[in-house]
């Protein structure tokens, strides 16, 4: 079964989102879901495409009480 990792980057700017998503990629397993929380409006755009371009898979992703959730498999 994978783990969900909770990356807490609320309150961080860009590029800081990405690079704690890439730091906690880097240290997951393959199958592992990683969920980023993020108040910085350009991880909508920032992260997508960096999921697309490494080739993970976006699970989920949603904004509650202002936070964005964005819920990353790691795919490889």
């Amino acid at each position: 079964m994978s783990d969900r990792i909770l990356v807490d980057a609320k309150n961080t700017f860009c590029p800081g989102p990405l690079m704690e998503l890439i730091s906690n990629m880097k240290m997951a397993e393959v199958g592992d879901e990683l969920e980023l929380l993020s108040t910085d409006e350009g991880s909508a755009a920032d992260i997508p495409e960096w999921v697309n371009k490494v080739g993970h898979e976006i699970v989920d992703s949603f904004t509650e009480e202002e936070v964005l959730h964005i819920v990353v498999k790691k795919i490889k």
